[in-house]
């Protein structure tokens, strides 16, 4: 999506210092950035099967907190437009005018080159290719594609799960079978999660012109089917890293508790197919 030239000389809504500051960081999604710099850490520690080199962990989560940061920024940016149109989204900084577009982009340029850095030269170059592949997928693939088709999500979903692989990178510069299966957990969490929002939001997406699944699915029966396919292959898959030696029996206890709380509430949304499931 590129910039018009009304866009680039566009001004923010005139705002006090304080004001200004809350628009910025609302920009960057921070709850959301902190939870995954805790998946990242998890990462970390299970990756670096010995005593933790807290200066390399402090490093990479700095990195993490940037990038996730810069791409929530940028994910704002490309979406400018479509937030305008949905009452959820409306008053966001961007259409709400109080950072503009221009300051938006660099602003979350310069944080995601900030992240890329930090792992070059302070992490190892094969976080910063993974971080790399958030990059791109998140802001140029998963972003456009929210309004084109509804495999989005499983493109989404993709660097969505790479916090916790980055956190294994970092500590032991290598991606082996524990790190996959912690990827693969984040992965696969992420459908029923999402597809739930989608569903309760599903008229506003659909007046943004978003094709998530289940605003082409207006029956429901394949949003359904999907919670409850992923929210099962969920539970197994949350159990492997205590069958792959990286994690003891109050994991196995946490992750099977967890793990079916989480197929049951996938059942019970596939059934009723309503907002309130959901």
């Amino acid at each position: 999506m590129s910039m018009s030239v009304a866009e680039i000389g566009e001004a923010a809504e005139p705002l006090s210092l304080r004001d200004r500051l809350n628009a910025y960081v609302v920009l960057t999604k921070p709850r959301i950035a902190f939870m995954l710099v805790l998946t990242a850490a998890a990462g970390y520690y299970v990756g670096s099967g010995s005593p933790i080199d807290y200066a390399l962990f402090g490093w990479s989560m700095t990195g993490i907190m940037l990038l996730a940061l810069g791409v929530a920024t940028l994910n704002q940016w490309f979406e400018r437009a479509t937030d305008s149109l949905m009452e959820r989204t409306a008053k966001r900084p961007l259409p709400a005018g109080k950072v503009s577009s221009i300051e938006a982009f660099i602003f979350g340029s310069a944080l995601t080159l900030s992240a890329e850095l930090v792992f070059f030269f302070l992490v190892n170059p094969l976080t910063a290719l993974l971080g790399l592949v958030v990059i791109v997928g998140y802001v140029l693939m998963y972003t456009p594609l929210k309004t084109r088709s509804t495999i989005c999500t499983a493109v989404g979903a993709v660097p969505g799960a790479m916090p916790p692989l980055m956190g294994w990178t970092s500590a032991a510069n290598e991606i082996s079978l524990g790190a996959w299966a912690l990827f693969a957990l984040l992965f696969l969490w992420q459908f029923p999660h999402f597809l739930a929002i989608a569903w309760l939001y599903r008229e506003q997406y659909e007046r943004a012109g978003i094709k998530m699944l289940p605003v082409v699915d207006r029956s429901g029966v394949i949003t359904a089917r999907q919670i409850l396919l992923f929210g099962f292959l969920t539970l197994p898959v949350s159990l492997a890293p205590f069958f792959f030696g990286h994690a003891g029996f109050i994991y196995l206890g946490a992750a099977l508790f967890a793990g079916i709380w989480f197929l049951v509430e996938s059942f019970r949304m596939s059934r009723a197919k309503n907002d309130k499931a959901a």
